[in-house]
């Protein structure tokens, strides 16, 4: 393994805290909580109360101030014993930085300590029925009422959609065809709120753990002063934190690939047919070797685009080369796994399975991979 020099002694400090708290607070109730379709909202609090929330907040508004590669400590610790359930990485990379960064003063004061504490989960909706990647089609609308705006519509898919305490709407404020990009904004839709209720938790493929919900807005009146940032903003606020989410699913994806293949460097030595164990077979070597060698690449790289974006250097276009690489790299890695697993990898009690159902939805969410590559080639051909 080529040595990480990404991370300095405190990261590593952090890191054996965070590992030491999933396996003490939720390796083995994980289990459970697939059953229950959601996680303990308990280990919120308990999490917070670690430090593990929001560490890029700033001190001002109970967070440290630490940059994103305290977020990927999480993430990776996350993603490497399976925890899929465990919202922190939405939470910590990608809802609460756009109250971070676009939020007014008013709105920090009354969120963002919360947000750190583990008191208020920051969902965000996208998704619509009807549209996903191409957010142009989003059809929720929000009429201005003069002291409030009244929204309404539906979304879909929403992670963390059951617990959440405030839900980021983007919406359309502005329905003229000829207004573009300029036609969302972003409301923020808080728990009680007369109109907004929790559709189904919904039931998928993976990540079972995971809250994913569908969510209703009738006439929700959303105060003005739930308007986060300038009304017509919402689509360039969304480009601009697009990078950092990107990256976010890459760096788990690939904590994810290194932890399959050690699992099943595991299994392969223990496992025998023909009077010899799996391990003993060339092509096991081989498929190992391939896998690995291109697993530490994808590392490589991926921690370079970390460096950059806690530089603020890094673009829209490398961070979808990141998303793309790295969750297909994913899913071929589990699909792999799976396959030396035998019948064995295809049993739920098994991490690889899991992992293998997990990995899917990391090549839709965030940007389907398609999505990236059109990202990639517009660049690449633009004059």
């Amino acid at each position: 393994m080529i040595p990480r020099h990404i991370f300095d002694s405190d990261h590593e400090v952090f890191r054996d805290a965070v590992r030491k708290f999933f396996l003490e607070e939720a390796y083995e109730q994980h289990v459970q909580w697939e059953k229950d379709g959601q996680i303990d909202r308990s280990l919120w609090n308990k999490a917070g109360a670690q430090g593990m929330l929001c560490p890029g907040v700033s001190e001002a508004y109970g967070g440290v101030g630490a940059d994103f590669r305290y977020n990927m400590v999480v993430s990776e610790e996350a993603s490497r014993l399976g925890l899929t359930g465990v919202g922190f990485i939405l939470h910590n990379d990608v809802t609460v930085p756009y109250l971070e960064n676009v939020g007014s003063e008013a709105q920090k004061q009354k969120f963002l300590p919360k947000c750190v504490s583990g008191e208020c989960i920051v969902a965000i909706a996208m998704t619509e029925p009807g549209t996903g990647s191409d957010l142009q089609g989003i059809r929720t609308t929000a009429v201005d009422k003069g002291d409030h705006y009244l929204l309404n519509g539906s979304k879909t898919f929403i992670t963390c959609g059951q617990q959440a305490d405030i839900v980021l709407v983007v919406c359309r404020t502005d329905t003229d065809p000829k207004a573009g990009a300029k036609a969302f904004s972003i409301l923020i839709v808080e728990d009680g709120m007369a109109g907004f209720e929790r559709g189904r938790n919904l039931e998928k493929m993976g990540m079972k753990a995971q809250d994913t919900s569908e969510l209703f807005f009738n006439d929700v009146k959303v105060p003005k002063d739930n308007l986060l940032g300038e009304a017509g903003m919402g689509f360039i606020y969304l480009m601009r934190e697009l990078p950092q989410e990107r990256l976010s699913i890459a760096v788990s994806a690939v904590a994810a690939c290194e932890a399959v293949i050690q699992e099943t460097v595991k299994y392969v030595k223990q496992r025998t047919a023909f009077g010899k164990t799996i391990a003993d077979f060339q092509h096991t070597q081989f498929k190992l070797a391939e896998l690995e060698a291109e697993v530490t690449v994808m590392r490589v790289f991926i921690d370079r685009c970390a460096e950059l974006l806690v530089k603020k250097e890094l673009s829209t276009v490398e961070a979808s080369k990141a998303k793309l690489l790295a969750t297909e790299l994913q899913g071929k890695v589990t699909d792999q796994c799976v396959q030396m697993h035998g019948g064995y990898g295809y049993m739920w009690e098994y991490p690889v399975a899991r992992a293998y159902a997990d990995a899917r939805v990391q090549r839709i969410y965030g940007g389907t991979s398609e999505v990236m590559k059109l990202i990639i080639g517009r660049d690449l051909l633009a004059d």
